[in-house]
């Protein structure tokens, strides 16, 4: 395949499938989405976003969020959100779509749009988890090496649907189980060991890192396998629960266990129940719970709840009624305070003797009680000052004052400053409820620590360049009429078309959306935003033709007059602003300046070039 037919196919492949991809559908599986006007919003996942600052507009095809300057085409976001290659984005879209894409055979000298090689780190990886997953399925159907993992999933309850479900498997009692049928197959053993599925031996060579265990596959929110939790099927095995090292495509503090199965149900409940195990998890779902993750082995952190508030409302957070369930509750309660997502904490101890939900989901009725349970949780801020009031308990003045203070310094770090004003009014008061004081000592001695954790405030330029943005000259408003309405070409004149030349533009992403306007424009076709993000493969360049056109776009609130109208009067700010920049003409040294004929007639020209609008035009002396 010559390089100019494989770069057709390519680029067929890439708008065959954008055409083929609905962006809200494809964005609404991993955020929830709500209508505003004709656009949808929500938390964008890109910074730590704490009011809806993305946009996705259905019209367009594009995503783009007005605080970071994210965004994008389809193909962008699973780029940016699920960290793919350019060619897996492709073939994962392709994948949704049933398209079937052109046979890719990369070179040195020629590889895929994206410019990522086919395989990559992370792909590899993830091909050796797959492989890994497919492995322990077979060994749990085996008649002899999956017997003792089958029997704990027979005593333990778990539906062959939740088997078959959650993937769940088997690791063999041997040391080179999965190594062998690796070898075998001639796989590249460094992903493996890169995985953390393999562990160097200290003579050399490697072995499984999981043996003898009942196997647990941890996805991420679309399915691949990013790790493993194994449980011990030998009593004396430590410990019980065996979870993968963190790589490069696994991180425990962003990752939720069941997440992929039971998202659909979270986005549409708008809610979130939180358990503290894998059995809990599955015990859940089979009750018809779907819509509870759990925890890897570890506690709630704070990415696990950006990842929750950005596919609910409300999260409930199950926990045991024992000590150990308390203090991870208590935590858990410090985690979600400064989030904008309504918290619950529930608790077994007051309406069961069952340890865990799996203990009590299996008993008679399980499901009515947990049901109770879910309807008594209580507010996360009562918990955090019963835990004050109890340690202020018979202290005196002094020391009742130090562990206030250390309380509300406490605060302080959690993120009290991003409080929304109401809850921060409440949280004033409960303070100053449990310390015995009035409430105008509380919130000034929280206003002092407030304003000594509080960062130096950006300039906005530092701000503009924090988040890749700059200024929009009339040049990039012009660019973003054309992709908004591509006929507007017809009403330039000969001498405006140098505006839009890219080497008018200055250096840097606005020049690269000109080019490829310019390209689209040689083949005679129209430069549509999608048509230009299809062009485009550097990623900030994509980032400001979405950026352009959505301003535009907002400016003239989709509407053709406004957006003709604006786009005659960028154009003359663009003609003022090039005629002003032209060199003058020089002028004799005895004549101590430009002499007012000189200026009269550069005035005239300004008059020809732009209108008559006095408003726009310098004064004739200069």
């Amino acid at each position: 395949m010559t390089t100019t037919t494989r770069t057709a196919a390519f680029n067929d492949d890439k708008r065959r499938v954008l055409e083929a991809t609905d962006i809200v559908r494809l964005i609404g599986e991993q955020l929830a989405l709500r209508a505003k006007g004709r656009e949808l919003v929500g938390l964008c996942p890109f910074h730590n976003d704490h009011k809806p600052s993305m946009c996705v507009v259905p019209h367009k095809q594009i995503y783009h969020c007005f605080s970071c300057g994210a965004g994008g085409d389809a193909l962008r976001f699973v780029m940016d959100y699920h960290k793919m290659s350019f060619r897996e984005a492709l073939q994962h879209l392709a994948d949704r779509a049933g398209i079937k894409l052109t046979p890719w055979r990369p070179s040195h000298a020629a590889q895929d749009g994206g410019g990522d090689e086919e395989q990559t780190p992370r792909s590899a990886m993830l091909g050796a988890n797959q492989t890994a997953c497919d492995f322990f399925r077979a060994i749990l159907k085996h008649e002899e090496h999956g017997r003792a993992a089958r029997e704990i999933i027979e005593k333990r309850g778990i539906a062959p649907e939740m088997v078959e479900a959650f993937a769940l498997g088997a690791s063999p009692d041997k040391w080179d189980g999965l190594l062998l049928t690796a070898q075998k197959k001639g796989l590249d053993l460094a992903s493996f060991r890169a995985a953390g599925l393999f562990k160097a031996r200290d003579g050399g060579g490697v072995y499984d890192a999981f043996r003898h265990r009942l196997m647990f596959p941890i996805h991420d929110q679309i399915g691949r396998v990013v790790g493993f939790g194994g449980r011990k099927i030998r009593e004396e095995d430590d410990p019980k629960y065996l979870n993968s090292a963190e790589s490069a495509v696994f991180d425990k503090g962003t990752t939720l266990y069941a997440l992929h199965q039971a998202a659909q149900a979270i986005r549409t409940s708008r809610r979130a129940v939180v358990v503290e195990g894998y059995m809990d998890a599955i015990a859940c779902h089979q009750a018809g719970v779907k819509n509870a993750v759990a925890t890897l082995g570890t506690a709630l952190t704070i990415g696990n709840a950006r990842v929750l508030r950005r596919l609910c409302d409300t999260v409930v957070l199950l926990f045991d009624g024992d000590e150990a369930g308390m203090k991870a509750a208590e935590r858990a309660v410090e985690v979600f305070f400064a989030e904008p997502i309504d918290v619950r904490i529930a608790t077994l101890a007051p309406h069961t003797d069952a340890k865990d939900p799996d203990d009590l989901l299996k008993r008679d009725g399980g499901r009515e009680v947990l049901e109770r349970v879910f309807a008594a949780a209580a507010d996360p801020l009562d918990l955090l000052f019963a835990r004050v009031r109890s340690a202020t308990q018979g202290q005196g003045l002094a020391a009742r004052s130090r562990t206030i203070d250390e309380f509300t310094t406490r605060l302080v770090s959690l993120g009290l400053s991003t409080v929304e004003p109401v809850r921060y009014q409440l949280i004033v008061r409960r303070i100053a409820e449990v310390a015995g004081v009035d409430w105008q000592t509380i919130a000034q001695s929280l206003s002092q620590k407030l304003a000594r954790h509080r960062v130096r405030p950006v300039a906005e330029g530092d701000a503009a360049a924090a988040t890749g943005q700059v200024r929009l000259d009339a040049q990039a408003h012009l660019l973003a009429c054309l992709m908004c309405d591509p006929d507007l070409w017809n009403r330039l004149k000969d001498e405006e078309w140098e505006l839009l030349s890219p080497d008018a533009m200055a250096e840097g992403p606005v020049r690269e959306v000109a080019r490829a306007m310019a390209d689209i424009r040689l083949h005679e076709e129209p430069t549509t935003l999608g048509a230009v993000l299809a062009a485009l493969d550097d990623a900030e360049a994509q980032r400001m033709a979405t950026r352009i056109a959505t301003t535009v776009d907002h400016l003239t609130a989709g509407d053709p007059a406004r957006l003709v109208a604006h786009f005659v009067e960028r154009l003359r700010e663009a003609m003022l602003q090039r005629t002003l920049r032209r060199p003058a003409p020089a002028v004799p040294a005895d004549t101590g300046g430009e002499s007012w004929m000189q200026a009269v007639l550069r005035q005239r020209e300004l008059r020809a070039a732009v209108g008559h609008d006095p408003t726009r035009l310098p004064r004739p002396g200069g």
